[in-house]
């Protein structure tokens, strides 16, 4: 696993990317770090899930076996996140990231996270309401409308992508307080 970051930041994004159907199937974890001055630092890791590869999956983000031979599995590389994830609000586009990291903790017989969940979907919805209907507010046609620069279906670039919509949203709608940054830490 490479190096996490290290520090405060205003919020962290994460992203995860799955072997198949099933949610715990984690296979790629990405965070995307906002610092203070709106700088992001994107991190990513492989993980083995620990079960088989669907080709679908495979298909979608070109993640199989082969490419996370070798990685810790999700009950090796949590508890090295959990420091850094824990004291941060965290950021997900959509509700999946948080069910997946909570399904893969009761899969390999971790704790539930209690994490700071905001949803950049939702924040988007409020900045941009026009796009309702109209493409919507997934990152693909966001990609598109907010012309971002990012790889579909990676965990690292989708976390970035995902920081970056909150960034965009708070300059377009001059609310830096689309959610409140909460300190929480709690022990895992």
């Amino acid at each position: 696993m490479p190096p996490l970051p290290v520090g405060d930041f205003r919020f962290i994004a994460l992203d995860v990317e799955t072997a198949c159907g099933d949610s715990a199937s984690i296979c790629q974890i990405g965070i995307a770090c906002v610092g203070f001055d709106d700088s992001i630092l994107t991190w990513s890791t492989y993980v083995d899930p620990l079960m088989p590869f669907a080709p679908f999956n495979v298909d979608l983000h070109g993640i199989g076996p082969e490419t996370v031979r070798g990685a810790g599995s999700f009950a090796q590389t949590w508890p090295q996140m959990w420091p850094l994830l824990s004291r941060h609000p965290m950021v997900q586009h959509s509700r999946f990231d948080e069910h997946a990291i909570n399904a893969a903790c009761k899969a390999q017989g971790l704790p539930r996270p209690r994490l700071t969940w905001h949803d950049s979907v939702t924040i988007a919805r409020r900045a941009w309401p026009e796009l309702k209907g109209n493409g919507g507010h997934g990152l693909a046609n966001l990609k598109q409308v907010l012309n971002l620069d990012f790889h579909h279906h990676d965990a690292g670039e989708d976390a970035r992508a995902a920081a970056m919509v909150v960034l965009r949203a708070q300059a377009t709608t001059k609310d830096h307080r689309l959610f409140k940054p909460v300190q929480l830490s709690l022990p895992l």
